[in-house]
């Protein structure tokens, strides 16, 4: 079509343009582009400018064939990660509510740790609880673990009586949503262990016979930590305004209790714990959680890295159906090339074990090429080229 006029493009020459650049470019990018130039009207060179600079920009983003993506990636995020600062965050208002930041959650992350150092759960709610703040509260008392030391405002021993008073913040109950019937019941449950316990008001007594001091504190240890009520592990929760709803972030995890919670949208409620959200929801969300981990980490110190090599990374950490850490004992030490594990470590255990497994060596690695003398297959290497001479 002739475009060399400085008139308008047509909706009719736009998707007809559109139609051409199907076999080019993604069918997301196609969909975009037509939903910006929607209502802005552009004459013709600037339409093929447009075109010319979108095709060249999307060409420049692909991947050549036989490209080295794991030591590009590996640099893309090794650099920017050994110029982080180290420093610690602190939400505002709350004192203990800290994260873990910067190097150390990066390296607990590819780790793979058991358990991160600060773990925490990021709660969104339906529809009823999300644009009301008290009730989005309400939901974050019923998680949050509420132990009778939370709600007591003294606690004496008498150790000539053997005898430990504990006196009951009645306000303190209130705001959690308890009542001295809910102390009541749980206290009640250590009466038939040689101990008689009185309620007056909002002081309970309880009376153990012949009871040393070691025993006395381990009774009021015991009872303080009586669990009153929420979920077991989430320490804190916090309400926050963010993009437009009230959502709850806790310090620490139990993503499988609060999932089956009253009031909380499932489909978006996400834990900081890798191997937790693998356990509950599976692999392939552990993979979305390791990917996002990584770029918070990295955007919270304002280092830019393409979400591409994050993607690899967790791909990596995460294809054989478990989660296994960037190391000696995960993703390195279980290479399935023989070769490129005895070069790595214990040389001659592995070389043994491959025997007796029958193993075969494959030589797609950069490692095993190398020890054999092997073009390595990646970039030139790739492509095996036979000429034929008349």
């Amino acid at each position: 079509m002739d475009m060399s006029g400085t008139n308008v493009v047509t909706q009719e020459e736009l998707n007809n343009v559109l139609v051409q650049l199907a076999g080019i470019l993604p069918r997301r990018i196609i969909d975009e582009l037509r939903n910006k130039l929607a209502n802005k009207p552009l004459n013709r060179e600037q339409f093929v400018e447009l075109i010319k600079i979108l095709v060249n920009e999307y060409y420049k983003m692909l991947v050549d064939p036989g490209e080295a993506i794991g030591i590009v990636t590996a640099q893309s995020v090794g650099e920017p990660s050994t110029q982080m600062i180290l420093r610690s965050f602190h939400f505002a208002g709350l004192r203990e509510f800290s994260m873990a930041l910067g190097l150390p959650r990066m390296i607990e992350l590819v780790d793979a740790r058991r358990k991160p150092s600060v773990p925490m759960m990021t709660i969104y709610l339906d529809e009823e609880h999300r644009n009301d703040p008290n009730k989005a509260q309400e939901v974050a008392y019923r998680i949050q673990l509420t132990t009778i030391e939370n709600v007591t405002r003294s606690v004496e021993i008498d150790y000539i009586n053997s005898q430990i008073t504990i006196e009951i913040d009645e306000d303190e109950l209130r705001q959690r949503g308890l009542s001295m019937d809910d102390v009541r019941k749980v206290v009640e449950r250590i009466k038939g262990k040689g101990a008689q316990v009185e309620f007056e008001g909002n002081v309970i007594r309880i009376t153990l016979e012949n009871a040393d001091i070691i025993k006395l504190r381990r009774v009021r240890d015991k009872i303080m930590q009586t669990r009153l009520a929420g979920i077991k592990n989430v320490k804190k929760t916090l309400v926050r305004y963010k993009d437009g709803e009230w959502i709850i972030e806790t310090e620490g995890t139990n993503l499988e209790a609060v999932l089956t919670l009253d009031g909380v949208d499932y489909r978006r409620t996400i834990s900081n714990d890798i191997h937790e959200v693998a356990e509950v929801l599976g692999i392939e969300a552990a993979r979305t959680v390791i990917m996002r981990e990584l770029k918070k980490v990295l955007d919270q110190q304002g280092l830019d890295t393409d979400i591409r090599h994050l993607m690899l990374i967790s791909d990596v950490m995460t294809w054989t159906g478990r989660v296994r850490q960037v190391g000696r004992h995960g993703v390195v030490g279980e290479k399935e090339s023989p070769l490129a594990r005895a070069a790595f470590e214990v040389t001659v255990k592995n070389l043994v074990e491959a025997s007796i497994r029958g193993e075969n060596e494959q030589f797609r690695g950069v490692v095993e090429s190398v020890l054999a003398g092997k073009y390595i297959p990646i970039g030139t290497g790739i492509v095996q080229l036979l000429m034929e001479f008349e």
